[in-house]
């Protein structure tokens, strides 16, 4: 892959001690080093600081830097920042240059995992979400990753990944947070000794969520083929595709239309001590008259049981179920 220039300017950076490099981008807008800095993080973490993609000068630099055992990438980073915009900005543009590199490939931190914890943040995963990842890992990488996991999974896994080009961009970064977020689990296990456990239900519900952001074609190909080796988990992995905290991630129609079959009495069940921003959300997709009939309704009930709460809360999302099963939920943001 060709380097831009900023790229190459970045490489050239490290070829200075920290504190020349400060001295020379002195007086260069803040906006610049920090699109430096990016470029810098980039290459580094991508693994693209390859002397062949670089112009000669920048070649020879790069060689000499991976020879060089007393370069500390990070360190460098942090001093040039530092000197350069102040140590309060420097942690400003850090954290900045962390959310962009994660914007620009949510993958990236996966890669540097190491194998034993990547491996152990994939157990338990359905082999769609393992497979989407194992095919950004490097081929070495995926094939170590691979052979650690169990025969039938492996199998399983392999034949996913020839279809992993139906899995949306959007399913891809929530896969990836999803796995980052196991690993920096793991790791913080790893430091406090005590293992890291993760109840079945929560792991179907991750399972759930990368199935609902599925094409839906692809989605109830993979949901027919879970119920088919286990009936029970598909029927599962359906239902925790939409739960009663996702109603203020509903799509405004989508709401409307699976409240137009819930009476105020049900409505007004629902809405009693739900969060805020449920409550809100339901209210905001219901007309002032059905919405003066709710308070209404709500200003005569004393003390509801939990169950009938329960229950209306129930209709809502079954009713948010039936139009995802036909493909007609949409949700506002993922």
């Amino acid at each position: 892959m060709p380097l831009t220039g900023k790229q190459k300017a970045a490489l050239l950076l490290t070829s200075l001690d920290a504190v020349t490099a400060a001295e020379l981008l002195k007086g260069i807008d803040a906006r610049i080093v920090q699109e430096l800095a990016v470029e810098l993080s980039y290459l580094d973490a991508s693994g693209n600081r390859d002397a062949r993609q670089s112009a000669d000068v920048a070649r020879q630099f790069c060689k000499s830097l991976q020879t060089e055992p007393g370069f500390g990438f990070k360190s460098f980073l942090k001093e040039m920042l530092r000197n350069t915009v102040g140590e309060e900005q420097a942690r400003r543009i850090q954290h900045e240059i962390q959310d962009l590199l994660r914007k620009r490939d949510p993958f990236m931190a996966i890669r540097s995992a190491d194998l034993q914890t990547l491996t152990a943040a994939l157990q338990g995963e359905h082999p769609q979400a393992i497979s989407v990842v194992v095919s950004e890992l490097p081929p070495k990488r995926g094939s170590e990753v691979l052979g650690l996991l169990s025969e039938d999974v492996r199998v399983n896994v392999v034949s996913r990944m020839t279809g992993a080009v139906g899995v949306t961009p959007e399913a891809k970064t929530r896969i990836a947070q999803m796995i980052h977020t196991r690993i920096e689990d793991a790791k913080a296990t790893q430091k406090s000794g005590t293992a890291l456990q993760v109840r079945p239900e929560q792991s179907l519900r991750k399972v759930a969520l990368i199935v609902r952001n599925l094409d839906k074609e692809v989605r109830d190909g993979v949901l027919e083929a879970i119920r088919q080796k286990d009936q029970e988990a598909g029927e599962k992995i359906a239902n925790l595709m939409v739960l009663w905290e996702d109603v203020p991630l509903v799509g405004g129609r989508s709401l409307q239309q699976a409240l137009r079959g819930i009476d105020e009495r049900q409505l007004a069940l629902a809405l009693h001590e739900a969060a805020e921003e449920i409550a809100g959300k339901i209210k905001s997709n219901i007309s002032e008259r059905a919405a003066g009939m709710v308070r209404e309704e709500a200003s005569l009930m004393s003390s509801p049981k939990k169950e009938d709460i329960a229950q209306a809360r129930e209709k809502i999302v079954a009713a948010l179920r039936e139009l995802n099963r036909k493909g007609e939920l949409m949700f506002e943001e993922e």
